[in-house]
């Protein structure tokens, strides 16, 4: 059964072409342990290792769902920002698909001054104070909220720096990187062959330019975060069900 599982996981990560890298030319060296082959000019990732360091992730990830931490996933370039918020939305995790702002990490005092703003800007909405103001007032507020929005919005509910960070195509989103590590904060990302794997704690070797490839990797992790959140959930219930168990024996005793 598992081996049909493989196969089946092997050929879904084949159609999707999650085995396509760069040129040969453009290579980074550091990616050779996970090159199987080149093929017109293009590098072949192997995809027995990219398994392998995809449940890799996925363990890992899972574990922090589990401990209640939130992961931070990045992902700017136009083919990855619809799929990731697809994919990663319903789990609850905050993502930027937008711009990344610098010190986003490394001054994370001042983002969350901004997120405050947001707030208390929605805040006025809702208790009518928006409407006592002029419509000039209003219109500048409007413009305000929605470009914190475009920033913002999916960290909104970021309340410290998060426990990990998850990248697709970690040349674009170096700046991310550099703060996550600058942090000491995990790193997880699709790794392709022009990129360095050796500067990320979880490297998922992989193409991080076609859709379906990355639509296939953040299913495996989206799934590995509900399976944490799901455990994290059953542990809960269980804590409180023992707990009332318990009060309703000594209130017996009693």
């Amino acid at each position: 059964m598992a081996n049909s599982n493989n196969e089946a996981r092997f050929k879904e990560m084949l159609d999707a072409g999650v085995h396509f890298g760069h040129l040969t030319r453009k290579w980074n060296p550091n990616m050779a342990p996970y090159i199987f082959d080149e093929k017109k000019g293009i590098h072949i990732i192997d995809l027995n290792k990219t398994a392998a360091k995809l449940d890799e992730a996925c363990s890992a990830i899972g574990q922090i769902a589990k401990s209640g931490k939130k992961i931070l996933f990045v992902a700017t370039k136009k083919q990855a920002k619809a799929i990731l918020e697809e994919k990663i939305k319903p789990t609850g995790m905050p993502f930027i698909t937008e711009r990344w702002s610098g010190g986003m990490l490394t001054n994370f005092a001042t983002i969350r001054k901004a997120i405050r703003k947001m707030s208390s800007i929605d805040k006025m909405e809702a208790d009518g104070t928006l409407k006592t103001l002029s419509k000039r007032e209003r219109l500048q507020i409007s413009r305000q909220r929605a470009k914190l929005e475009k920033t913002l919005g999916s960290i909104a509910d970021l309340t410290r720096v998060p426990s990990a960070i998850f990248i697709v195509d970690i040349n674009k989103e170096n700046i991310a990187l550099a703060e996550a590590k600058k942090l000491n904060i995990k790193t997880f990302a699709m790794v392709d062959t022009n990129s360095d794997p050796t500067t990320v704690d979880f490297p998922i070797p992989s193409n991080d330019d076609a859709s379906k490839s990355i639509a296939v990797v953040l299913d495996k992790i989206a799934d590995a975060i509900n399976a944490g959140l799901s455990d994290r959930k059953a542990s809960k219930d269980k804590q409180a069900a023992e707990k009332a168990e318990k009060k309703q024996t000594e209130a017996e005793k009693a």
